[in-house]
C-alpha cells in the first residue's frame, strides 16, 4: 500500500496581526522538521471578532501598547525585523485576497511573505493598490489587483473565514494540525509538542471531559 502523506498543517492568519507575522517566520522550519507542509488560509479577523464578541487588541489602548512591545520582544527573540505599518487598524482585504488566489504554492508563499514584509518589516503598508500590484508582481502575480477585485477571489476569503468559524477558530494566528487547534505565537512550542508526539500526559483526557462540562455559577 502507497504510505499517506501527513495532512498539512493549516495556518490561519491576517496581514493585520504581528503575531501572525511572527508566526509565520517559524511555522515552516517546524513543519518541515516534521514532514508537513503548511497550507496558508487567509481569513478576515474582523469577521472573527464580530462573530464572537470580541474587541481587538488595537481597540483596546493599554493593551494595543503591550502586544507592540509584546511582539516587539518577540522579534527580537526570532531575529526579525518589526516595525508598525503605516497605519493601524487597517483594511486588510485586498491584501488577503490576494493571498488566496489560486497560485502555486510557492508563488503563495512569495506573495504572503511580501506581503508582511510590506505591513510589518518597515514597508509602505497593503492598502495603496499600486504599492500592493508592485509587491504582488515582485512575487510573480502580474494581474493581482485585477483578479483579486473578481467575484470568486472575494467569495474565497469569505468561505475561508466561514470554515474557520465552523472549525472554532477564534483568533489569528491559528494553527490546525490533525484537527488540534493552537492558537497565537507562542503556541507554537505545543505544536512542536504535539507534531512529536509529546502532547498528552496521564489524566488529562478526564480532565479535559470534565472541564468540558463544567457549569457556571457566575455569569457577566
Amino acid at each position: 500500500m502507497p504510505t499517506l502523506m501527513p495532512t498539512p498543517i493549516r495556518f490561519y492568519f491576517d496581514f493585520i496581526s504581528p503575531y501572525a507575522y511572527l508566526a509565520w517566520h517559524r511555522i515552516h522550519a517546524i513543519a518541515e522538521a516534521h514532514g508537513r507542509t503548511v497550507e496558508p488560509v487567509p481569513i478576515l479577523f474582523a469577521a472573527l471578532l464580530n462573530h464572537w464578541g470580541h474587541k481587538g487588541p488595537a481597540e483596546i489602548p493599554p493593551k494595543r501598547m503591550y502586544v507592540l512591545k509584546d511582539t516587539l520582544r518577540t522579534a527580537h527573540t526570532f531575529g526579525l525585523r518589526l516595525e508598525p505599518p503605516p497605519t493601524h487598524p487597517f483594511n486588510p482585504l485586498l491584501g488577503l485576497r490576494i493571498a488566496s488566489l489560486d497560485v502555486d504554492a510557492s508563488t503563495r508563499r512569495a506573495v504572503i511573505d511580501a506581503l508582511f514584509a510590506a505591513t510589518w518589516g518597515g514597508g509602505d503598508g497593503i492598502t495603496d493598490a499600486a504599492s500592493v500590484a508592485r509587491i504582488a508582481a515582485t512575487a510573480g502575480i502580474d494581474d493581482a489587483i485585477a483578479r483579486a477585485a473578481e467575484p470568486a477571489a472575494k467569495a474565497r476569503v469569505r468561505a475561508a473565514t466561514d470554515a474557520a468559524l465552523a472549525a472554532g477558530v477564534f483568533g489569528v494566528p491559528t494553527m490546525v494540525c490533525d484537527d488540534e487547534l493552537f492558537w497565537g505565537v507562542d503556541s507554537l512550542h505545543h505544536l512542536e509538542r504535539f507534531l512529536r508526539g509529546e502532547m498528552q500526559t496521564p489524566g488529562d483526557a478526564e480532565i479535559l471531559a470534565r472541564w468540558g462540562s463544567l457549569k457556571a455559577s457566575a455569569t457577566r
